[in-house]
């Protein structure tokens, strides 16, 4: 297929801090370029590798007139605000952030309302909600479960990502269900240290953290990095636990055996990815991008594997979109049978 010929070149970009891939120069002159923005996040991550991927595919649907354009920025709480905003054209979210967003999810949002967005394609891959101990805090401690560990809070050290991320929005919600909080832990002795998640690792790696929240998908980079030269453990969110924290976008799933530190499938939830726009967006528009994603599932498992579970059939299912379907892509679903 024509995408085979531009995988390399979407290998050679990922780690430019905007892509910008234009369609063939138009023969005339005085017509009108359209711009197709995609927000996604940094350069080398999983999201930044599909959107240039998607990039790409988009370059082959469109006609010379129209760009496609790569914003590195954003993430999971910050691309539904980008399309709200109008400010991207297109984003990847999480189902989860995506309806946090819609209703002004007092943690993620602080009660601001995001009324514009509407769901293109979900399912796109899954992303659970992780928990990791050092095995060298369970020898020293006995606390072989987060519950034993946030119920024993002295001494215990917590590294997590920024705000920003969904890391530090979760985990709020995880220590509620315990009927905790991070001043409650900090209070009787605990450390939280939020880093970038470059710098995790090695802080584990030393030895100055015991807990890890992540968001992990299939290959997430520091979750590898850290389970291959760290001895750690995956451990289950408990049932109450789930039962409490699950919502819109939010789904109890088994994480598979996907990491060393993994004796089985762990009990989390998974948060879902969604193919998000503005309610504005034209409804041709709308069907031709969905049509784009659903029918190159191929293509963007070549890219990363953590598509590969991708299954288009499901991509207009409520529970892996967290929000309303736009009509371009309720009408894609229907026509197709999907929906």
């Amino acid at each position: 297929m024509k995408f085979r010929k531009h995988f390399k070149k979407i290998l050679s970009v990922v780690i430019i801090s905007t892509l910008a891939i234009a369609c063939k120069e138009s023969h005339d002159p005085t017509e009108k370029r359209t711009v197709i923005t995609i927000g996604a996040m940094r350069p080398g991550t999983s999201w930044y590798i599909f959107a240039a991927t998607l990039a790409t595919l988009l370059t082959e649907e469109f006609p010379p007139a129209m760009e496609i354009e790569v914003i590195a920025r954003g993430g999971a709480i910050g691309n539904p605000i980008l399309v709200d905003r109008g400010e991207a054209t297109i984003a990847i979210a999480q189902a989860a952030t995506s309806a946090w967003a819609r209703s002004g999810h007092p943690l993620a949002y602080k009660g601001r309302k995001h009324h514009n967005i509407r769901a293109l394609v979900g399912g796109l891959n899954k992303v659970w909600l992780s928990v990791i101990l050092q095995e060298e805090y369970i020898a020293r401690t006995g606390n072989n479960t987060l519950e034993k560990a946030l119920a024993n809070p002295q001494q215990l050290r917590i590294v997590m990502k920024p705000a920003g991320s969904v890391v530090p929005v979760f985990a709020d919600m995880v220590f509620d269900a315990f009927g905790t909080s991070r001043d409650q832990i900090i209070a009787q002795g605990g450390e939280i240290t939020q880093v970038s998640a470059n710098q995790i690792a090695s802080i584990l790696r030393d030895g100055r953290a015991d807990l890890y929240f992540e968001t992990a998908i299939r290959g997430h980079p520091t979750v590898t990095e850290i389970t291959t030269t760290t001895n750690v453990r995956f451990v289950d969110l408990p049932d109450a636990v789930l039962e409490k924290i699950q919502g819109p976008g939010i789904t109890p799933t088994l994480m598979p055996e996907y990491f060393k530190g993994q004796s089985e499938p762990t009990q989390a939830v998974d948060m879902g990815t969604v193919l998000i726009t503005h309610k504005d967006l034209s409804e041709d528009l709308a069907y031709r991008i969905t049509k784009v994603v659903c029918e190159n599932k191929q293509a963007m498992a070549m890219a990363h594997k953590a598509w590969l579970a991708f299954d288009p059939n499901q991509g207009g299912n409520p529970s892996n979109i967290g929000i309303p379907l736009h009509p371009g892509a309720k009408r894609y679903f229907k026509e197709t049978g999907r929906l």
